[in-house]
């Protein structure tokens, strides 16, 4: 294929990656119903039965109701989840089995081009995931409007991040089960560990320092004060945090898929 230029085309520029996003769109509007009842559908289970079961032996976390404090850890944990199989399982077949995005790069398009389309879509992915649990929580009275359409830009921030982090494992994967190691390590103890079910409080002082390093922890963080209607407190560090999390992201993954896509 020859060597990508510099510059623009690196990055993505001159929104040819709304291209990329609008391709993926057009395809997941065919499968919609399906996606969004297996991505949707767990955790409003999760929400409801956790919610309902175990909120009436837990009753309130933080001054909250049980129900309110999981919602909006699920929010962000199904932001997580969408945009991390968005970026490895998805972006890999169009990768290496599809080889659409050979075809891509056949075209005016760069690898920073495919980067960026293929973020801002797992980032949708994420948006269109989350967003429904926010109304569910909110026709449940477990948040607050208009804080929890506040939460809205912080769910598609969270979707950007792993979806970056999700590429640069598909940069690294020669396989499908490499993903296994992904899913494994990294997104089940950001899950289990970001004060998604429980506050971080409960856990021993290393391991809540431990845990901070976790993007999901500054998601809830800003995500739960915006749902319940409260004020959102050191806001500007936990918000700093996701969009350093982001950009570094972003670059690797242009760098990582670059490498393996231009040889």
């Amino acid at each position: 294929m020859g060597s990508e230029p510099m510059g623009g085309r690196r990055w993505g520029a001159a929104w040819r990656w709304s291209a990329v996003w609008r391709r993926n769109a057009l395809v997941w509007r065919k499968l919609a119903a399906a996606s969004l009842v297996g991505n949707f559908g767990e955790p409003l289970l999760y929400l409801l039965a956790l919610g309902y079961g175990l909120g009436a032996f837990v009753g309130e976390v933080q001054g909250l109701p049980y129900l309110a404090f999981l919602a909006s850890g699920i929010a962000c944990a199904s932001a997580m989840n969408a945009a991390s199989l968005e970026g490895t399982y998805s972006a890999y077949t169009r990768m290496a089995v599809q080889r659409t995005w050979d075809a891509m790069l056949a075209a005016p398009l760069g690898v920073g081009d495919v980067v960026l389309g293929e973020l801002a879509w797992a980032a949708t992915k994420a948006l269109i995931n989350a967003a429904p649990i926010v109304l569910v929580a909110w026709a449940l009275g477990a948040a607050e409007l208009p804080g929890g359409l506040w939460a809205l830009p912080v769910l598609w921030l969270v979707g950007f991040v792993f979806g970056a982090v999700a590429l640069v494992a598909t940069a690294l994967a020669p396989g499908y089960e490499f993903f296994l190691y992904f899913f494994t390590l990294l997104v089940t103890p950001m899950f289990l560990l970001s004060g998604v079910f429980f506050p971080l409080e409960v856990l021993p002082a290393w391991l809540q320092q431990a845990s901070k390093v976790f993007p999901l922890v500054h998601a809830v963080e800003l995500v739960r004060p915006l749902m319940a209607g409260r004020p959102v407190g050191p806001w500007a560090g936990h918000l700093a945090a996701l969009a350093g999390y982001a950009l570094a992201g972003w670059v690797l993954a242009v760098w990582l898929l670059e490498r393996r896509l231009m040889r």
